[in-house]
């Protein structure tokens, strides 16, 4: 079924309710390994789809997107300097929004400079008095920023410290720091065409409390393009699936050592789609293995 044509049927009298009307209380979430505190399992991205710059109508899209993924129960919206616009649209958002209380924001540091006055221009940006969370982007002079996250937690001007990598790049690095630094959080590429962190990284992550962001779920459409060529196999119904999207979202969040996927879009009837993949059955370990087989071969 493609995206467009469930939105028409959630909005029949007859067809099952969207996930805005099931409740936030319906949405999986996970505990940050560090604290406890949970989290939804599906976030939002903002990579490509926020940068939409004074774009008027761009901007309003973002905003109503934002809206509907707090209306689902959402927190963790993930940004970075690197992502052109996507802070300052978030923060336009925000403040139409009147301000959310449950929001988890998650930016990162993206610099071979100090990075104290790149933080503050992206705090600024939002429009929030603190990070939830700061990353190293892919690891870039991770040996300076880190420390610099680690003393603005110290000194509660930051509640998590993580680092970043995507496109399977540099796990052999990013496996070094998280064995030899305290880290809350590490954010890497998983999706059921992308496990190759499922050999060390994963497990590693759960040894060492280590909360994980899966980035890039769908290969920034890649994946759902070449799947939407395939029906949807008959096993989706059992967890709820009526869209491959939510399938590999749900393979993801299955996933023991996962904590949060972050799915970009810029469109609210994707957003509602990827919140439904947060509530209801998740696939057990032999269904998760099917998925991975089918999806491999597809």
């Amino acid at each position: 079924m493609r995206r467009r044509t469930l939105l028409q049927l959630l909005s029949l009298p007859a067809a099952a309710p969207a996930v805005d009307a099931a409740g936030p209380s319906a949405l999986m979430a996970k505990p940050i390994p560090s604290t406890g505190e949970r989290l939804p399992v599906v976030g939002l991205g903002s990579w490509i789809t926020f940068n939409v710059g004074n774009d008027a109508a761009g901007r309003q899209e973002c905003t109503e997107v934002m809206r509907a993924f707090f209306a689902a129960g959402g927190r963790m919206i993930d940004s970075s300097p690197m992502y052109g616009s996507s802070q300052a649209v978030i923060g336009d958002g925000l403040r139409r929004l009147g301000g959310v209380p449950a929001l988890f924001a998650a930016d990162k540091v993206w610099t071979s400079s100090p990075g104290a006055a790149q933080v503050e221009t992206s705090r600024r940006l939002w429009g929030v008095p603190r990070f939830d969370l700061l990353q190293v982007h892919n690891l870039l002079a991770w040996e300076q920023q880190l420390p610099l996250l680690q003393e603005m937690k110290a000194a509660g001007r930051l509640r998590y410290v993580g680092i970043t990598t995507s496109e399977g790049r540099r796990h052999g690095e990013v496996e070094k720091i998280m064995r030899s630094h305290r880290l809350d959080f590490v954010q890497l590429t998983y999706s059921p065409v992308d496990r190759e962190p499922e050999q060390r990284l994963l497990p590693l992550a759960r040894e060492r409390g280590i909360a994980v962001i899966a980035n890039r779920p769908f290969q920034q459409g890649a994946l759902l393009a070449s799947l939407q060529r395939q029906k949807l196999p008959g096993w989706a119904a059992e967890i709820g699936c009526t869209t491959w999207a939510q399938v590999v979202l749900k393979f993801i969040a299955s996933h023991p050592a996962l904590t949060c996927s972050i799915p970009a879009t810029s469109r609210v009837d994707h957003v509602r789609e990827n919140m439904a993949a947060a509530a209801g059955a998740m696939p057990d370990e032999a269904l998760r293995r099917r998925i991975a087989g089918d999806i491999a071969r597809a």
